[in-house]
C-alpha cells in the first residue's frame, strides 16, 4: 500500500473560496459595507408602516420608542415598509410567550443600532439584509430569528417546522449584543452570515446558517436548522457565542470559525441539552482558529463536530470538549493539523478523525507529522480505505490515552489496510493501541513500543496493550472466524443474518470431525457496540449436535465483549446447551446483550437454556438479556441456564416458562456467584417450584434482587426455588413481595440448606434507595435510582 505523499494534503481551498490569509480583509470589507454606510442612513429612526396581515395586535409609537402589543401566546405577522432602530431608540414587543414575524416589504436593509426587547419570540425577515450595530442590543424571552430568506405566513401562524427560502444576496451581520433568556437565536441568509458581536443563549441554541432553502424544526435536544438547498454562502464567526448548543452550517460554502483569543465559541449545555458545537460544510470549506469549547451542564463532556470537504486550522486552533469529531473526504495530518489535535488532546478532548471517501476522494488517512500528548484523552484515526503512518513519524502518549487506527470505516470489505511506517510509542502510556483491518486487507504493525508495566483488565478488556483486529463486515466474514478460532476480531458494522442478506453457518466453534470434544473460540471478539440481528438457530435431538448460539463454546481464554445479538433458537433439543450468544462459555462475556426467543418444546433434563448463555463456567460481566424462554424439563434462566462461574453487574428482563427442572429469572441452576445483579421477568412452570433470581442454588448470592411475577404448582421463592448446603443468600438480597406474589425467599431447603437472609420489600420500598442497605448510589457507584423508577438499575445502563 502506497503512502499518500506530503504534496497531497487535503488542507486546500478550491479557487472559488478565499484562502485563509485573505479572510481578515474579506471580513473587513463585509463589515464596512454592511455597518457604517447603513448606520448613517438609519440614525434616529424607528420601524415604519407596520400593519398586521395575520393575527392581531396593536402598534403604538411615542418619543423614541415603539411598542407592539400582541395578546397571550398568539402568533402574528406584521408587514413593514422599513424596520430599523436608530441609536438611543427602543422597540418593545409585549407578545407574552407568543411569536411575532416582522417582514420588510420595501428595499431598505434593517439596521438595528438601538434596543429591541421582547417577552416572547421575534422573527425579522428582510431580503435586503439585517445588521445589528455595535451599540445594538436585542433581548428576547423566546427566539430571535434574523433572516434574509422568507417563510409563508400560513406556515408561521400554524406552527411546526418552517421552510425558509429565497434568492436574495442580502447579508445578516451582528456587531452588537443578542441574547435570549428562554429561546434560541438563528441568523439565516443565502449569501453571508457574520457574528462579530456577542450572542448569549444559555438555555437554547445559537445557529448561523447559509443556504438557498433551510428548514427550522423544533428540537429540545439537538440542532434545529438544516440546509436543504445549498448556496455556496459564507458563515463568519469572529465574535463570541455562548449557548447550550451552537451550529455553524454552510452545506456547500465556507465557514470561518475565527474564535480569537480564549474560547469565544462556547456551548455549555443544560439539563436537557448536551453541550454541542457543529461546524458543518458538507461539500464546502471550514477554517477553524482559536479554541472552540463545549461542555455539558456541570462542566464535563461536550461534543464538537467539524465536517467539511476541505479543512484548514490556524496555528492556535484547539477544541476543549469531551469529544471532537472531525471529518473530510481524505485526510492528511500535517504539522498544523497535528498541532490542533495535540492541543485538543492535552485539553482532555478525545479526537475522532475520519476520512470519509466522499465526493470521489480516495478516503485515505495519512499521518505525516509527529503527534504527542500527555493526557488521558484518546485519538481515533479512521479511513474509508487505508490508514498510514508515514516514515520518521511518531505518535506518542504518556498518559492513559488510547489510539485506534481503523481502515475500511464503512465496513464494505474494500481491502482496507493499516500500515505503520513510523513509530507508535506507548511505552510510557497506560492506554491501548488497536488496529482494525479487513480480512482481505492487511496490517503492517511496524514499530510499536508497549509499556512493560501494563496490566490487562480482569473484566473482559484486551489481553495485550497492542491488539490488531480483523474486521467482520459480512456473514461470510463471520463464518471465516472458524478458520482461526484463536484470532482477534471486531464487528465492523451491524449484520442482518436473515436471508437474503446471506447465510451464516452458525455456530462459531462446535465439534471437530471426531465429534468428541468442542472446538472452542479462544480468541477475542469485540462487537464495537454493533448488533447481529435475525440470527436463526435450530436445536436438534442429535447427540452430535454442537451447543447452540452465535458461539458454540467460548474457551477459557476466549473473550466476547461489547456486542448485541438478536435471534431465535427453536427445535426438539433433548440434550446440550443453548443461549442466543453462546451454548457454553468458559471464558469472559462482557457488555453483551441478547434479545429474541428460545423455544425448546421437547427439551430434556440435561438441557441448559439461557437468554444469553446456556451453561457458563466463566465470567459474565455487565451483560443482559431480554430473551423470552420456553423449555420442557431443563435448567432454564433468563440470563444463563446453569452457572458455576461469576455473574456480576448483569440483569435479565425476559420471561421464563419451564415444565419442571430448575427455573429462575436470572439463572436456572446456580453453583457459582451472583453479585450486583437482578431479574425482572416473570417465571412460570407447569411442575415444581420457581425462583425470582435462581431456580436451584448451590452458590452465593449477594447485593441482588428480583421483581418478576412467579407462578408454579409448588409455589415461588422471591430469590430461589431450592437452597441447599454450601449455598449462601446474603442480607443485601431483596425481592418485591407484591410484584412477585410471594412473601417467602425460598420455597424449599434441601439436604440441610437454609432460607438465607434475603428480605422482602413492598413495591414502594423497592423504589427507595434507603431500602437497599450497602448498595452504592453515589456519583461513581454501581447503582442508580432513576426518577419514577420502581427499582434500582445498574449505573452502566445509563450509557446505553
Amino acid at each position: 500500500m502506497a503512502l499518500v505523499s506530503p504534496g497531497s494534503s487535503v488542507i486546500r481551498a478550491p479557487h472559488r473560496r478565499p484562502p485563509p490569509q485573505h479572510v481578515a480583509p474579506l471580513i473587513a470589507v463585509l463589515l464596512a459595507g454592511l455597518s457604517l454606510a447603513h448606520a448613517a442612513s438609519a440614525g434616529g429612526v424607528l420601524p415604519q408602516g407596520g400593519r398586521y396581515v395575520a393575527g392581531a395586535g396593536t402598534i403604538a409609537g411615542q418619543c423614541n420608542g415603539l411598542t407592539i402589543t400582541q395578546p397571550g401566546s398568539t402568533r402574528g405577522v406584521i408587514d413593514w415598509a422599513s424596520f430599523s432602530i436608530g441609536r438611543g431608540n427602543t422597540v418593545t414587543f409585549n407578545n407574552g410567550s407568543g411569536a411575532t414575524l416582522n417582514r420588510v416589504t420595501a428595499s431598505a436593509p434593517s439596521v438595528l443600532l438601538g434596543s429591541l426587547n421582547a417577552t416572547g419570540s421575534v422573527y425579522l425577515i428582510n431580503p435586503q439584509g439585517i445588521v445589528v450595530g455595535r451599540n445594538g442590543v436585542i433581548s428576547t424571552g423566546g427566539r430571535f430569528v434574523a433572516s434574509t430568506l422568507d417563510v409563508p405566513d400560513s406556515s408561521f401562524v400554524n406552527g411546526g417546522p418552517l421552510t425558509f427560502s429565497g434568492t436574495s444576496n442580502g447579508k445578516v451581520v451582528n456587531l452588537g449584543k443578542i441574547s435570549s433568556s428562554g429561546g434560541d437565536v438563528f441568523l439565516i441568509a443565502r449569501d453571508v452570515v457574520v457574528n462579530a458581536g456577542s450572542v448569549s443563549v444559555p438555555n437554547g441554541t445559537a445557529e448561523y446558517v447559509v443556504g438557498q432553502q433551510v428548514m427550522l424544526s423544533d428540537s429540545s435536544s439537538g440542532r434545529q436548522v438544516f440546509v436543504q438547498t445549498g448556496s455556496e454562502g459564507t458563515v463568519i464567526h469572529r465574535g463570541a457565542t455562548q449557548a447550550a448548543q451552537i451550529n455553524l452550517e454552510a452545506a456547500d460554502g465556507n465557514i470561518y470559525a475565527l474564535a480569537g483569543a480564549g474560547s469565544r465559541i462556547r456551548a455549555t449545555g443544560t439539563a436537557t441539552r448536551e453541550g454541542h458545537v457543529w461546524l458543518v460544510a458538507d461539500s464546502g470549506h471550514v477554517t477553524q482558529k482559536g479554541t472552540v469549547a463545549a461542555t455539558n451542564v456541570g462542566g464535563s463532556g461536550g461534543t464538537v463536530d467539524t465536517l467539511a470537504a476541505t479543512l484548514a486550522f490556524g496555528h492556535d486552533a484547539a477544541v476543549q470538549a469531551g469529544v471532537w469529531n472531525v471529518s473530510t473526504p481524505s485526510f492528511t495530518v500535517d504539522a498544523t493539523t497535528a498541532g490542533a489535535f495535540a492541543r485538543s488532546l492535552n485539553n482532555g478532548t478525545s479526537v475522532n478523525a475520519t476520512a470519509t471517501g466522499a465526493n470521489g476522494a480516495s478516503g485515505d488517512m495519512t499521518v505525516l507529522s509527529d503527534l504527542d500528548w500527555q493526557s488521558n484523552a484518546s485519538l481515533s484515526l479512521a479511513a474509508f480505505r487505508y490508514v498510514a503512518i508515514g516514515p520518521q513519524t511518531t505518535i506518542r502518549n504518556t498518559g492513559s490515552g488510547n489510539l485506534s487506527l481503523r481502515a475500511d470505516a464503512s465496513g464494505i470489505d474494500n481491502q482496507g489496510s493499516v500500515a505503520n511506517e513510523g513509530v507508535i510509542d506507548w511505552s510510557g502510556s497506560k492506554g491501548l493501541v488497536s488496529t482494525y483491518f479487513d480480512m482481505n486487507g492487511g496490517n503492517r504493525p511496524g514499530v510499536v513500543l508497549t509499556n512493560p508495566d501494563w496490566v490487562a483488565s480482569a473484566f473482559g478488556g484486551p489481553v495485550s496493550q497492542y491488539t490488531p483486529y480483523k474486521l467482520v463486515n459480512s456473514l461470510a466474514d463471520l463464518d471465516n472466524i472458524n478458520l482461526d478460532l484463536a484470532g482477534n476480531y471486531a464487528l465492523g458494522k451491524d449484520l442482518n443474518a436473515a436471508p437474503p442478506a446471506g447465510t451464516f453457518n452458525a455456530p462459531i466453534g462446535g465439534f471437530p470431525s471426531n465429534f468428541l470434544t468442542y472446538s472452542y473460540f479462544n480468541g477475542q471478539f469485540d462487537g464495537l457496540g454493533h448488533t447481529i440481528s435475525n440470527l436463526s438457530l435450530n436445536a436438534t435431538s442429535s447427540a452430535f449436535a454442537p451447543p447452540g448460539g452465535l458461539f458454540s463454546a467460548i474457551g477459557t481464554t476466549g473473550i466476547v465483549r461489547d456486542l448485541n445479538v438478536q435471534g431465535t433458537i427453536t427445535g426438539p433439543a433433548t440434550l446440550g446447551n443453548y443461549g442466543i450468544l453462546a451454548g457454553s462459555s468458559l471464558g469472559i462475556v462482557a457488555s453483551v446483550h441478547s434479545s429474541g426467543v428460545v423455544d425448546l418444546p421437547l427439551a430434556g433434563i440435561s438441557v441448559h437454556a439461557g437468554g444469553l448463555i446456556g451453561e457458563s463456567r466463566g465470567l459474565t460481566y455487565r451483560s443482559s438479556s431480554s430473551t423470552d424462554i420456553s423449555t420442557l424439563s431443563a435448567y432454564t434462566g433468563g440470563l444463563i441456564g446453569a452457572d458455576s462461574g461469576n455473574i456480576r453487574q448483569s440483569f435479565a428482563t425476559g420471561n421464563v416458562a419451564a415444565n419442571g427442572g430448575a427455573a429462575g429469572g436470572l439463572v436456572g441452576q446456580l453453583d457459582g456467584l451472583v453479585s450486583q445483579s437482578y431479574a425482572t421477568g416473570s417465571v412460570t412452570a407447569q411442575q415444581g417450584a420457581v425462583g425470582g433470581l435462581v431456580g436451584g442454588s448451590l452458590g452465593y448470592i449477594e447485593q441482588s434482587f428480583a421483581t418478576g411475577h412467579l407462578q408454579a404448582p409448588d409455589g415461588g421463592g422471591g430469590v430461589a426455588a431450592v437452597n441447599i448446603p454450601s449455598s449462601f443468600i446474603a442480607s443485601d438480597v431483596f425481592w418485591d413481595t407484591q410484584t412477585t406474589g410471594t412473601t417467602i425467599p425460598v420455597v424449599s431447603v434441601g439436604y440441610g440448606g437454609t432460607l438465607g437472609y434475603a428480605r422482602g420489600l413492598t413495591t414502594a420500598q423497592m423504589a427507595m434507595p434507603s431500602s437497599f442497605a450497602g448498595y452504592d448510589f453515589g456519583p461513581n457507584g454501581v447503582w442508580v435510582m432513576p426518577a419514577g423508577a420502581t427499582h434500582p438499575i445498574l449505573s452502566w445502563q445509563r450509557g446505553q
